[in-house]
């Protein structure tokens, strides 16, 4: 066999071998990433978790009973009540198809019907969280050229707890899935740009246009599956722009992107809640217009290789043909808008991610805290040992400059800055992460080890190193050297445009290759120089040095990466809706309130109650009580909202004036912690922001707590602070007439109260088809009305839309409400008429700096604390200074506090020593800022703690940063004043008769 032959066979054979190893890594990979994922099911059993996989579930037993044609037609009267909502039009269904496919194939393929779909549901997360790891390997591995950085990568992928915190069993949430159609889009779009030696001169490959159309259906896959399709077609246009800018046009690219935007698009407006989204939405525009300049570019490109143009005559052209293109562009577009809005504005999640401040201006967007900023403890939380790797990856990665490569340089940067900007969008960073820290790890394996080792052998055995690739791909240049010689066109064109200083450019361009040349010269010599035998030793002989001194600091942080990978997968296994929780007697017990009461729900009422609550439990009351609910976690009408909020917020007696004609139930969570009076300031300031008289301003502080954990007045008459505080001594009774008690769970989290002297009519009158809507005769598409008896309420509203949307003009009074919000929420302060009621100047400090305060100690045990602690909430476990009042008027000499959001939290007042064992160092959670002040550290509770990165200790179910201030004597003097006044307010109202339930937990 000729030594060619032999060549060939043997770089088949290292290659082939290769692929195999790959093969193995991504199976072992694969088995972590599903076993890791199983603690929840291990644990808790096959039960759906959190909120919205409950509406997941919900809607996927939806289409499993009732069909394809029903699924898409359906209008749920059963939330959203009295409007319903239309669940075929809003929901990205991708998830729902693919659970039913993988159930009803169970079924008819293995006969498995030990699996109920809910058992499916539950393992859906699991299984997609294998497909996300190997697709991130594929994509690693294209990119990188090595093998080696695909097999790390997909370890990593497999356990990064950026990918788990979206994808535990269980978890029936649209990322679980998103991520596998995201890094499946991503994989076949680079796969697209890989060179092809056969196509010279800029032409197209056979992969550019089998590998488009691939990327094309993963990404319909992808929009089907979650709205984070959006950053996903952007990037992938922005990486278009930036391979024209670095002069890497050609038609491979064009093939690719086309195809992709082509594909993707007309599957995308297939899907129902995307619509013409693609051609309309400004979140979208971007990708189109790269499409349409891409054409152009292509014509031109043609252009260049039928007439062997020159590359100033190439950008000439290219101008000439892109103006009138722009002028009808630019045209178009403005007469679409102005004459009827085409062109739909940015969300306000979406338009929260560019503007200079934190806040997006919409109270209800703001009030989750997952929308909140992400800063260095969430990446180290998240990413683990991957954050400190992956810089190291993204400076080895310019060592490679590729199509595909830049690839992964521009989405680590993207993805970096959107998750910069919102804590829920580290997931995006969770795949590049894990890229960059294969590429790291994988690039000394083949510098110090592989690559070394096979130019040996090569040399060895055949006196030239061809056995191992040089795995340093170069892509073919914009124009090839060759193509005037070879194109009889191009040499009349030189010919004829000799006179018109065709020369000077054809000199111009003979020297640009010259220098090419010559720096391509000087690359071969120090590759051939890399590559000498004696070199190849001396890497490998470097690689074991480097591995025997950082063989234990590597393996020690490999553990430590793994084991705290498994941990927090345990505590992110531990579904809200059940949890362990430990009586006052030490014993461990499975608290499961919530659905013990969702339960009570359909067992006792009956089945057209309608059951009004915070629109957090929507989900949960129709997938486990099988009610009618005011709202739930689709947050698609903010005025519908605003209008739960003024109920929960107002007096006993008008919440009842507006309940009667819409529920037949109050369901409140009670019992401390994270329960409704800790929402309470989001649901006054989202009502406030649509009817504009709950409050004095946009931040509704007047609603909360002051002065040592009293209610303020407006609190205090709500609807809400009477059945979450129901039965405890100096809480207002309930008027018997308008709201009894029905129900409060085994540990008391969760109450339900029946509303009284329902309104039938308005019942009967809602109910009725005929007042319903719809979009045209004999449709599906009908949407209900609120009952005349809420028409004069409904018409007082002020379309919170006014306030956001570029579309509608906005007035005067409408700028300077966002304006005194912003503000306020920045903590700079508002009108002089706020914030002034406990006399220590307001709800944003003062006192605290002039006090001269500093933090004793920070602790993140709560049983840490002195047993002789007395508890406060509200705003006084956000406020310092209000939870000193607390802590005076108890006279209590120290106060520990956690804030749990803007305007409210948890605090403690005691005399005892803490105990130090949970004393923790002062990270980014104890130094949260209070609401008050902030140049003093409040600590952090609940999603706070997670948006800080702070975690919970080992042991504790939440994560908490108690901050502990000692109590000055300034404080309990003016505290002395301000009791009398305080205890005169107290004994004006009636207090309940009753006491307050004592807690076993």
């Amino acid at each position: 066999m000729p030594i060619a032959a032999e060549r060939r066979v043997a770089s088949y054979i290292v290659e082939g071998a290769l692929f195999v190893a790959f093969t193995v890594g991504l199976y072992f990979a694969s088995l972590e990433a599903y076993g890791i994922r199983l603690y929840a099911l291990k644990t808790f059993g096959r039960v759906i978790h959190e909120f919205d996989p409950w509406f997941n579930f919900r809607a996927t037993k939806y289409l499993a009973d009732n069909g394809w044609y029903k699924f898409f037609t359906w209008f749920d009267y059963e939330s959203w009540y009295p409007l319903g909502r239309p669940v075929g039009t809003t929901i990205y269904p991708g998830m729902q198809i693919v659970s039913v496919a993988i159930w009803r194939a169970m079924r008819l393929t293995v006969g498995d019907t030990s699996m109920s779909l809910n058992d499916v549901c539950c393992f859906v997360p699991a299984w997609f969280g294998v497909s996300a790891t190997c697709f991130l390997g594929l994509l690693t591995k294209e990119c990188s050229g090595s093998y080696a950085s695909g097999v790390v990568a997909a370890g990593i992928m497999s356990i990064v707890p950026a990918h788990l915190m979206r994808s535990v069993g269980g978890g029936y949430d649209n990322e679980s899935i998103a991520l596998t159609c995201m890094s499946a889009t991503f994989f076949c779009w680079v796969r697209a740009l890989r060179n092809d030696p056969t196509a010279t001169d800029g032409r197209a490959t056979r992969d550019s246009i089998v590998w488009g159309v691939m990327a094309g259906l993963a990404y319909v896959c992808m929009v089907a599956a979650w709205g984070g399709f959006v950053f996903v077609i952007n990037l992938i246009g922005a990486h278009a722009v930036a391979l024209f800018f670095l002069g890497r046009f050609t038609s491979k690219l064009h093939r690719a992107y086309s195809l992709l935007f082509v594909v993707g698009t007309m599957g995308a407006m297939r899907v129902p809640v995307v619509g013409w989204g693609p051609l309309k939405s400004t979140e979208q525009i971007g990708p189109l217009l790269v499409f349409i300049a891409f054409q152009i570019l292509e014509y031109c490109e043609r252009q260049r290789r039928n007439k062997g143009l020159s590359f100033l005559q190439l950008t000439l052209l290219r101008i000439k043909v892109t103006l009138p293109v722009l002028i009808l562009a630019v045209g178009g577009a403005a007469y679409l808008q102005l004459s009827m809005n085409y062109f739909g504005p940015p969300s306000a999640r979406v338009r929260g991610l560019f503007v200079k401040h934190t806040r997006t201006g919409n109270p209800l967007v703001d009030s989750v805290a997952e929308h909140q900023p992400a800063n260095q403890q969430a990446y180290q939380q998240y990413l683990s040992h991957a954050y400190e790797l992956a810089p190291v990856g993204f400076g080895l990665s310019f060592l490679r400059w590729t199509d595909a490569n830049s690839f992964i340089i521009l989405y680590s940067i993207i993805a970096y800055y959107f998750s910069n900007r919102m804590a829920r969008l580290v997931i995006l960073l969770g795949p590049v992460a894990s890229a960059l820290g294969g590429i790291a790890i994988g690039f000394c394996f083949d510098q110090f080890l592989l690559h070394p080792v096979g130019r040996i052998v090569a040399t060895t055995l055949y006196g030239k190193p061809t056995l191992l690739a040089d795995h340093e791909e170069e892509d073919e240049p914009t124009t090839a050297p060759s193509a005037d010689d070879k194109d009889p066109a191009a040499k009349l064109a030189k010919k004829e445009g000799s006179g018109n200083g065709a020369d000077g450019m054809t000199r111009n361009a003979k020297l640009q290759q010259q220098i090419k040349r010559k720096m391509r010269g000087v690359a071969r010599a120090a590759w051939t120089l890399y590559n000498f035998r004696l070199t190849c030793v001396l890497r490998i002989a470097l690689g074991v040095y480097l591995v025997r001194q950082t063989r234990w600091p590597l393996q020690k942080k490999a553990k430590e990466f793994y084991k705290y990978s498994h941990e927090l997968s345990e505590q992110l296994s531990q579904p809200s809706i059940m949890f362990k929780a430990r009586l006052n007697n030490g014993k461990e017990i499975m608290l499961d309130d919530y659905r013990e009461a969702y339960w009570w729900l359909k067992k006792t009422t009956p089945e057209d109650a309608r059951v009004m609550a915070w629109w957090d439990y929507g989900y949960q009351i129709a997938g486990i009580g099988n009610r009618t609910t005011i709202a739930d976690g689709n947050t698609w009408n903010h005025e519908h909202i605003a209008t739960l909020g003024r109920i929960l917020s107002a007096s006993e007696e008008k919440a009842h004036r507006i309940a009667r004609h819409l529920a037949d139930y109050v369901l409140v969570w009670a019992g401390g912690g994270g329960d409704d009076l800790a929402k309470s300031p989001h649901m006054a300031r989202i009502g406030n922001s649509v009817y504009h008289d709950i409050c004095d301003e946009p931040t509704c502080s007047q609603f909360g707590f002051y002065q040592g954990g009293i209610p303020t007045p407006m609190i205090e008459k709500c609807l809400l602070y009477k059945t979450v505080r129901y039965g405890e001594p100096g809480v207002p009774p309930l008027n018997p007439k308008m709201f009894k008690h029905a129900f409060t769970s085994k540990y008391g989290k969760v109450r339900i109260f029946k509303v009284m002297n329902v309104s039938k009519k308005s019942k009967d009158w809602v109910a009725d088809p005929a007042n319903r809507v719809c979009d045209a005769p004999g449709s599906w598409y009908c949407v209900g009305q609120y009952p005349p008896a809420l028409q004069p309420l409904i018409a007082k509203r002020k379309p919170f839309k006014q306030l956001e949307d570029f579309n509608v003009g906005r007035d005067k009074e409408s700028d300077e409400y966002v304006k005194e919000y912003h503000k306020r929420m920045e903590g700079r302060g508002g009108g002089e008429d706020y914030g002034e009621e406990d006399g220590f100047g307001g709800g944003r400090g003062g006192l605290g700096e002039q006090l001269g305060l500093t933090p004793k100690a920070c602790y993140g045990r709560e049983a840490s604390l002195p047993k002789d602690k007395v508890y406060t909430g509200g705003a006084a476990g956000a406020s310092l200074m209000q939870a000193m009042q607390f802590a005076a008027m108890q006279g209590k000499k120290n106060v520990a506090i956690a804030r749990a959001s803007a305007v409210d939290g948890h605090a403690f007042a005691f005399d005892g020593t803490p105990d130090p064992s949970g004393e923790v160092e002062f990270d980014d959670g104890c130094d949260m800022p209070c609401a008050d002040s902030e140049s003093l550290s409040c600590g952090c509770g609940d999603e706070v703690c997670a948006g800080a990165g702070a975690q919970p200790l080992p042991g504790e179910n939440n994560a908490r940063r108690w901050v502990v201030y000692e109590v000055p004597p300034e404080v309990a003097m003016l505290m002395e004043q301000q009791q009398r006044k305080s205890r005169k307010g107290s004994k004006g109202g009636k207090g309940g008769k009753g006491k307050k339930p004592k807690s076993e937990l």
